[in-house]
């Protein structure tokens, strides 16, 4: 399987699109810019779903859904809203089709056109601070503390699958609060629930930070984010929380009597993850023989490959396996015993390692004897045989180191691919050879904007808890009070 395998040495961008593809993730859709998402790729995003929406409910959040359309006004009242997703915006402007006059298929009913144009959700801020002025009339009805997983279009013209498209899937918090302090603190708390799931759940490790005004969401007061290391020594953002201020209430009227009687505007906040983690996941672990998977978010955990040569070989052979996978769901492991006669076992072990599934049990006549099955990491792709007494606990450990040392190894790549520079010639040399670089910055968009054009590297947060340390902009020469962290990133 997959003999065609690009490394990522000799083109990590193939490599990347490679395991896409052949691990059967996601492909190429007939709409430019969009994807199909798979159904093993879709388990993926199934299993981080599940883990973030309990852990949005554990911090007292709700589920709902707002319209995918969005009328063109609601985003003309928030300046720095429109002008940030302006670009990116699809427009409905009619609603019928009818056939052409000469039968040349169908073609738009000018005489349908809208009174007002329709956006395609690219966010929700607008249309659900428009529906909280009739949820909110005092500081009873505060805070709302709402969650909705959906899809949004943003029209991309540079796309890879998962990690940038026309349309992607995500969940976006938003949330309404009586005070600043409130609405501060949801910002933070979302930003560790977010830093929690990717180091827990991802095996990825993040620095927090605040992006600077050059970086922030479109609408915000301030944006606290997770950066994380790639193996090319790129950065990708991996989750956004923003604090919104009182922006969306002023701008959509949305007032409550607070507890001295008086009326004031309401606090907000939003944050959200997208499919582009399934992106991460890939780039943070996967090597050159395809796919690895952290145990807590791979679909099967644990496949099962019977060994045999005879009819009679095989039925002992499923026999004793069927055993091991009924102990092992016992304990909750997902698994998948594949006893398909179509598929030789080596076949099945190459389908399986590329797949990245964390362990893989191979059982066969001798191992039926022996009471015993061969196992493999697929982090390590180390082989050690296993007594089948006790097989669900010492499986369950497994699984456990398996996580622990992705994420170990994603940590010591990190922390030896991160940089300090004091220079602009050091800093661009450090550029060339990939991944985090601590620099002082003068503070002024002039300036962050003058090293964005020549090297394409940005400040992608100003590390939250930052050390203050005096000393010169790499680029302007100026006072500075912190280093800032700067890569190149998706």
């Amino acid at each position: 399987m997959a003999k065609d395998f690009s490394t990522r040495e000799e083109n990590y961008s193939k490599w990347y699109n490679d395991i896409v593809q052949k691990a059967e993730l996601a492909e190429s859709s007939a709409v430019r810019g969009c994807m199909v998402i798979k159904p093993y790729g879709y388990s993926i995003w199934e299993k981080m779903q599940g883990a973030l929406d309990k852990m949005f409910k554990d911090t007292g959040h709700s589920n709902a859904y707002f319209p995918i359309f969005i009328p063109k006004s609601f985003f003309s009242k928030e300046a720095d809203h429109v002008e940030g997703f302006a670009k990116e915006c699809a427009v409905v402007t009619h609603y019928r089709l009818k056939n052409h006059p000469e039968g040349k298929g169908l073609v738009v009913d000018e005489s349908a056109q809208l009174e007002e144009e329709l956006i395609i959700r690219p966010t929700s801020e607008t249309i659900i601070w428009d529906t909280y002025r009739g949820w909110i009339q005092s500081y009873r009805d505060l805070p709302i503390l709402v969650n909705q997983w959906a899809n949004v279009v943003r029209w991309e013209m540079r796309t890879r699958m998962f990690l940038r498209t026309a349309e992607f899937l995500w969940q976006e918090g938003h949330t309404a609060h009586a005070t600043k302090n409130e609405a501060i603190e949801e910002t933070e708390k979302m930003l560790d629930v977010y830093s929690d799931f990717a180091e827990k759940y991802m095996a990825v490790p993040v620095i927090k930070g605040i992006k600077t005004a050059n970086e922030r969401f479109a609408g915000a007061v301030e944006t606290f984010c997770i950066e994380a290391l790639m193996q090319d020594g790129k950065a990708l953002q991996a989750g956004t929380s923003h604090f919104l201020g009182q922006n969306f209430a002023k701008v959509f009227d949305v007032k409550f009597t607070n507890k001295d009687g008086k009326l004031d505007y309401v606090w907000a906040t939003s944050w959200g993850v997208s499919t582009r983690l399934v992106g991460a996941l890939i780039m943070a672990h996967s090597d050159d023989n395809g796919l690895v998977l952290p145990p807590k978010l791979a679909p099967i955990q644990v496949v099962i490959v019977p060994i045999y040569k005879s009819q009679e070989q095989y039925e002992a052979v499923c026999e004793k396996a069927v055993q091991i996978e009924e102990k092992l769901k016992s304990k909750g492991i997902s698994v998948k015993f594949d006893n398909r006669q179509t598929h030789k076992p080596g076949w099945k072990f190459n389908e399986y390692e590329f797949k990245g599934v964390p362990v893989r049990i191979a059982i066969g006549p001798r191992d039926v004897e022996n009471n015993s099955v061969e196992i493999a990491r697929r982090d390590t792709l180390e082989k050690e045989t296993y007594q089948i007494s006790d097989i669900e606990n010492k499986v369950m450990h497994l699984l456990d180191a398996i996580q622990d040392n992705l994420y170990q190894k994603a940590l010591a790549f990190r922390e030896d691919n991160t940089y300090k520079a004091d220079t602009w010639e050091e800093f661009c040399k450090i550029l060339d050879k990939g991944g985090f670089i601590y620099a002082h910055w003068d503070g002024t968009d002039e300036t962050e904007q003058k090293i964005k054009e020549e090297t394409k590297a940005t400040i992608r947060c100003i590390p939250l808890n930052n050390k203050m340390e005096q000393g010169s902009c790499i680029y302007s020469g100026k006072l500075s009070s912190q280093r800032v962290l700067f890569a190149r990133a998706y």
